[in-house]
């Protein structure tokens, strides 16, 4: 199996669970991971590449999913806009900066370790899912958790990681606090503004933002 590995803060908690859970099933001898930034991971599946990850909302309408998802209740603070600069797509997304696009809002677009690292220096950003929330009192879905075959692989870590919260060990912590400049207490609240569950709320949000693509051009 190739896993599609986005090393982003966001899935921290998703990744200490995986290692946890190939080392107790048959998986554990065949995982392998590809690496990259959203975009990548995308190109990647979608080549056949890569068997399951977290994809763009924007590339995954179209593949089979189970219920997880990279979802933001309201604020997120690493998917920002900088509104006194120039309008800048990020070469790393791709649901943000059509997100962006869609709540009209201009400036230089930051996803990512990157954008949290400048919302916990600054003020002076728009934060794009909190703008979708006040504006349609919806979560917004960034990414769903898709697949191309072996469904009962992934129903499986589906329901094993929703079962309960998964516990990051100080170690890891303080490896990704070296890796991105931020606090272990900072990435620790930062997680609590993500839920990775892909409920009824959420599937109305996304669906809501297909709609708005369509009407929009961007399907």
């Amino acid at each position: 199996m190739v896993f599609g590995k986005i090393e982003y803060l966001n899935l921290l908690e998703f990744h200490v669970f995986m290692k946890r859970f190939t080392k107790n099933t048959q998986q554990s001898m065949s995982m392998h991971y590809k690496r990259g930034v959203p975009s990548y991971i995308n190109k990647e599946f979608e080549s056949r590449r890569v068997d399951a990850a977290f994809i763009s909302s924007v590339t995954a309408r179209t593949y089979k999913n189970v219920k997880l998802g990279i979802i933001a209740k309201d604020r997120v603070k690493s998917v920002i806009v900088l509104p006194d600069e120039h309008t800048q797509k990020d070469d790393e997304s791709a649901s943000s900066n059509i997100l962006a696009s869609l709540l009209n809002v201009e400036g230089k677009i930051l996803i990512g370790d990157k954008a949290l690292a400048y919302a916990l220096e600054s003020d002076n950003y728009i934060d794009l899912a909190k703008e979708w929330k006040d504006k349609h009192s919806l979560p917004f879905v960034f990414a769903l958790f898709c697949y191309h075959e072996d469904k009962q692989i992934y129903k499986s870590i589906e329901k094993n990681f929703l079962k309960q919260k998964t516990k990051i060990p100080q170690y890891i912590l303080k490896q990704a606090s070296a890796r991105t400049g931020i606090d272990t207490q900072d990435i620790l609240e930062y997680l609590k503004l993500i839920s990775y569950e892909y409920n009824i709320k959420a599937q109305h949000g996304l669906k809501k933002f297909y709609v708005l693509m369509k009407s929009s051009k961007f399907l």
